[in-house]
């Protein structure tokens, strides 16, 4: 218990909703899991985060190839029910794209107007200097070391009246988490429930909805309400 208690002593805050109210949640493989008591989301110790590299290194494993009917499938579980609420010709940023902007393609065949930014492999800075109609954030969120301040910067490129649209897998049963194949990864380091993103989305003043499994769909009203 006392290495858990330094590991929580690192972790002074949720990197999700920024709350200060942590509990362990589990230990697996020695690595501490810890449970926001606000928003429920679940954050890999700190002390346990790849470096830069080891991250690299398992990304350039994956294998995404854009023209994999399969994988379009996937991603259409986002950009589908996200292409019904746009104009056609709105500008859009495919958030944490990958070596393989195969999303960015889809929203492209679907006549709007895309840019791309990936932190590794596209890291232009001047994409999110820039404000868009909607953004997509698919199979990203799990990997953040800063969720909300990642989000903050989103919110500041999401034009009032615009759409984020974010996939990433809930977690739902506390009792399979040990072995949940999402936690397996060692490049996630974060865990949504669909209550975590609901927290996220009171924060910035977004409206979310659920459209499918897993995917997310946050709109910016055009006016803040009146406090």
């Amino acid at each position: 218990m006392d290495n858990d208690k330094t590991s929580l002593d690192r972790l002074e805050h949720c990197t999700i909703c920024r709350s200060t109210g942590l509990g362990l949640l589990a230990t697996v493989k020695d690595i501490p899991y810890w449970r926001c008591h606000s928003c429920l989301g679940t954050i890999m110790d700190p002390g346990h985060w790849p470096d830069l590299t080891r991250e690299r290194a398992i990304y350039d494993l994956h294998n995404n190839d854009c023209t994999d009917p399969g994988y379009q499938q996937f991603l259409s579980r986002l950009a589908k029910p996200l292409a019904r609420r746009l104009v056609p010709g709105s500008a859009g940023l495919d958030f944490g794209c990958g070596p393989g902007p195969a999303l960015a393609d889809m929203m492209t065949g679907a006549g709007l107007e895309m840019t791309v930014f990936d932190p590794i492999y596209f890291p232009d800075n001047a994409a999110l200097e820039c404000q868009y109609n909607f953004i997509t954030c698919t199979e990203v969120a799990e990997h953040l070391h800063d969720p909300f301040g990642t989000f903050d910067c989103i919110d500041r490129c999401l034009l009032p009246g615009g759409w984020l649209g974010l996939m990433t897998c809930f977690q739902t049963d506390d009792s399979k988490f040990a072995n949940w194949h999402y936690r397996r990864d060692p490049t996630h380091v974060v865990f949504y429930r669909e209550a975590t993103l609901a927290t996220l989305a009171s924060r910035f003043g977004w409206q979310m909805e659920v459209p499918c499994k897993d995917v997310a769909l946050f709109y910016k009203p055009l006016y803040k309400p009146l406090s």
